[in-house]
């Protein structure tokens, strides 16, 4: 009998803690309206861009680790494209404004990242984490002028998928 009620309570934890993550910001749901330090120690808030340009909000687990250096850098060498179709890029992780600034400055990476050392914008957004809780999630935002989230992507394994679909979400919503 024990042989059989171990799988189930270890299936039943497993999903506990997925549900537990559920989205908050859903397609269709408004920008949440939020401060945060960013890699400068200023306040910034992205709904200042509500009317006037898309916006792209990725969560991401640390800054200088493999996968988190890889989907920066990437968002970066897309920037360009980013720009001409109006949009502008956040990154956003639990780390410190020292943190940032070092990860931004060796990196170049020509956009604001902000502090969410406290995981506010994390719960807010529902981000879910992986791994049974362990490591922070790795999701991205796509919001149109209007501040109305048109996509999300939630990829933990595929950094760079974040940036391709990003810009082909943001292209197709024009069109329409």
């Amino acid at each position: 009998m024990k042989k059989f009620i171990i799988p189930f309570i270890f299936i039943g934890f497993f999903n506990s803690c997925m549900s537990k993550s559920e989205t908050k910001v859903q397609v269709g749901s408004q920008l949440p309206k939020f401060t945060l330090k960013d890699d400068k120690g200023a306040d910034y808030s992205p709904s200042q861009w509500i009317g006037e340009k898309y916006v792209v909000i990725y969560f991401y687990p640390k800054d200088d680790t493999p996968g988190c250096t890889k989907e920066s850098c990437s968002f970066r060498d897309s920037k360009t494209d980013f720009d001409e179709l109006d949009a502008v890029i956040i990154g956003i992780s639990a780390d410190d404004q020292e943190s940032h600034a070092k990860f931004k400055d060796k990196y170049n990476l020509t956009y604001t990242l902000l502090c969410d050392t406290n995981k506010v914008a994390r719960k807010m957004f529902g981000v879910p984490s992986t791994l049974l809780g362990m490591i922070p999630g790795r999701v991205t935002y796509i919001f149109n002028k209007n501040g109305e989230c048109i996509h999300i992507i939630n990829s933990q394994m595929n950094p760079e998928k974040h940036i391709n679909e990003s810009l082909e979400m943001i292209k197709k919503h024009m069109k329409s």
